[in-house]
């Protein structure tokens, strides 16, 4: 968020209330620009001031950071469905069989059935939350939710039943069952109310729950309640008998019995005609509820219109008078049974966002369907992910026009943009933008370069994830920006592993003389772990790899490797690896080791030692040191009292080099 700002979270799916901005600025006008994802950065407009016109505000301006549609994504619960919705997705993108095989349809099927189990336990964890929320906002808040994800399972299991799910022949009755009793279980609470009381057949209730049980084809629950009844005469044959028998008898068709579709048509209307027969013969006249049974197993359209406040909706109504109407309807032929049940729910004109999903789904219209659900749902979760999986089905392949893009990667594009601005899901939407072929990889170097990097912590994570894509730009970018943070935070190790990250040898080499600046001011180097592990990046610069060098001598030194530790100063010093500022400090260095008990610098190594010495008296001397003609003496300028310490330098570094050389020519021409 911009500094000074402040932040607004406005939900979708519902009118905000009018929230006011405490900004005196405002008045003179409002201009915004977009954010990541859900986000608009709002400021007052700037207009050039007028002579003579004050605004009379005294106060900077400030940029205001509005965002939508993050409170649902906030809610734990809600995270934990996107989460784990989000495996199931990346694995239907790796699922590619053949089309030519048979087992496609039941690997997409399972597909959409693992989603339907996730939306299912969000959906009962909802339930739980709103029932033990400890205030009416969060109840209601929960409840909102419990709302929209019902709407969302019932949509989605509609749409496996007829896109994913399509079975041979196109007879989806036994599903549109299974989806009818999965989803609308007042039956078994109305059998619930009268079986709990002393007297079940007289309660309210009972014959509710039976007609709802018979509406729905769920006969056998309908006979148990019947049975219940005290009235039925178990010693001979009565009307409760002959509906119990009815009941009991009726054909239900199933691919998984191997029966064919003709001879269950055939069986289905010799038990019609027997369920008709009876009726007319009047064996119910006596009992008018079970004569309403009868008539529900006859087809009776009136019957219906009778109980149309038990079913409740239209599409609840549609299923029960197909199962008895007509049970072998295919897939394509619902769309013209539906007009008849709408109109007994007061036509077209009442119906609600969700009655419009749901017929646009049964006239296999797609396009509306993803529309009306993006503007009911509030959020993209849902459309994205129907509509990656009906794409893998080859449903969406002629909805492809007026998106830039096709209407799957659209529709994945901004629901990956609304996880990028989320600071714990930014992770989950640069997976979805991976599997978006046209525009996946701009979306996501957009956002990957603009992502906040509060800590080191998640500039790691970032930085992996730009690795995996092999987005080098974007990788030297965030190293960069990380290195001179830390830079100005004083913290010279992290700035080096981050110029060694995006091997940037320029940071390098002057992180690098920074090191040297602080040995030489202190007296001793900081992050010494990493310059003890610097190995093969230290040759990323000169500089840098004098700096490694030096520390070994440093590390040679205190391990008493003095034969080691003078060969590399020497090294160090005749290679001119060194900067020539740094020269009198590594000659510095070599007094411990020239004042030794024992003899650590040859006569040859002493003269070179000595050369480098006359070298630093000269640049002394000279008007090069005193004015830097060279930018590497420039460096060398010092003070009147500075030159004479370092003239005392020079003149120790200078005694101790003729006594080493002395002990070196005796020891030298003891030994031959």
């Amino acid at each position: 968020m911009a500094a000074n700002g402040m932040e607004e979270d406005f939900d979708d799916g519902e009118q905000p209330e009018i929230t006011t901005i405490p900004d005196p600025h405002l008045r003179l006008g409002i201009s915004a620009r977009w954010g990541t994802g859900n986000q608009l950065a709002v400021h007052a407009a700037l207009h050039p001031p007028q002579e003579g016109v004050t605004s009379g505000i005294q106060e900077s301006p400030l940029v205001h950071e509005v965002r939508w549609g993050t409170q649902e994504v906030n809610n734990p619960i809600i995270r934990k469905l996107i989460n784990e919705t989000h495996g199931t997705f990346v694995s239907l993108q790796h699922h590619q069989p053949d089309t030519t095989t048979t087992n496609r349809k039941p690997q997409l099927v399972k597909f959409s059935r693992n989603y339907r189990s996730v939306i299912r336990a969000c959906l009962m964890q909802l339930k739980q939350a709103e029932e033990s929320a400890r205030d009416d906002a969060t109840a209601e808040e929960y409840g909102m939710q419990v709302e929209i994800y019902r709407m969302v399972e019932l949509i989605w299991s509609l749409c496996e039943i007829l896109f994913v799910e399509t079975l041979p022949g196109g007879v989806v009755l036994a599903q549109l069952l299974d989806w009818v009793k999965w989803h609308f279980n007042e039956a078994d609470g109305y059998a619930n109310e009268a079986t709990t009381s002393d007297t079940p057949h007289l309660h309210d209730s009972y014959w509710s729950a039976v007609y709802l049980y018979v509406l729905q084809g769920r006969n056998d629950e309908a006979r148990k309640l019947l049975s219940l009844d005290p009235n039925r005469n178990m010693d001979v044959y009565d009307e409760y008998a002959s509906i119990d028998e009815l009941l009991r008898k009726m054909p239900f068709f199933t691919l998984y019995t191997g029966q064919s579709l003709a001879e269950f048509d055939m069986k289905w209307r010799h038990w019609q005609d027997e369920c008709r027969r009876r009726y007319s013969e009047g064996e119910f006249n006596t009992n008018k509820n079970l004569e309403t049974i009868c008539r529900i197993l006859c087809g009776d359209e009136d019957v219906f219109l009778d109980l149309k406040d038990l079913t409740e909706t239209w599409y609840q109504m549609l299923v029960s008078k197909l199962l008895y109407c007509n049970p072998t309807v295919k897939a394509f032929d619902l769309q013209y049974h539906v007009k008849a049940c709408i109109d007994a729910y007061d036509g077209h004109a009442t119906l609600q966002p969700l009655d419009n999903i749901l017929l646009a789904a049964i006239e296999f219209d797609l396009h509306q369907v993803i529309k009306e659900s993006s503007s009911l749902l509030g959020n993209w979760w849902f459309v994205a992910h129907l509509a990656d999986l009906l794409f893998q089905c080859g449903q969406l392949e002629s909805h492809s026009l007026n998106y830039g893009s096709n209407l799957r990667e659209f529709l994945l594009l901004d629901y990956a943009s609304s996880l990028m601005s989320h600071p714990s899901l930014w992770q989950v939407g640069a997976s979805y933008l991976d599997y978006c072929p046209e525009f996946g990889r701009y979306y996501l170097e957009f956002y990957l370069e603009r992502l906040p990097l509060q800590t080191e912590r998640k500039a790691l994570k970032v930085l992996r994830e730009c690795e995996k894509r092999d987005m080098k730009d974007i990788s030297h970018s965030i190293c960069k920006v990380m290195g001179v943070r830390a830079l100005r935070n004083e913290r010279l190790g992290s700035a080096l592993s981050w110029a060694l990250r995006s091997k940037d040898a320029s940071f390098a080499t002057f992180l690098a003389d920074r090191f040297l600046s602080e040995y030489s001011s202190k007296g001793g180097f900081s992050s010494l772990d990493l310059l003890d592990n610097l190995g093969t990046a230290m040759v990323l610069s000169d500089r840098l790899t004098f700096l490694g060098k030096y520390r070994e001598f440093h590390r040679l030194h205190e391990e008493r490797e003095f034969k080691s530790a003078a060969n590399l100063l020497l090294q160090l010093l005749t290679n001119r690896m060194a900067p020539k500022k740094f020269w009198l400090t590594l000659l510095t260095d070599a007094l411990p080791l020239l004042e030794s008990e024992e003899v650590i610098f040859s006569t040859q190594q002493t003269y070179e030692l000595m050369n480098c010495l006359e070298d630093i008296s000269l640049s002394f001397r000279s008007s090069a040191y005193l004015h830097g003609d060279t930018a590497d003496d420039a460096q060398l300028k010092l003070t009147k009292g500075q030159q004479e310490v370092e003239k005392q330098k020079l003149d120790l570094i200078r005694l101790a080099l003729a006594r080493n050389l002395a002990r070196a020519i005796l020891s030298e021409g003891s030994l031959e």
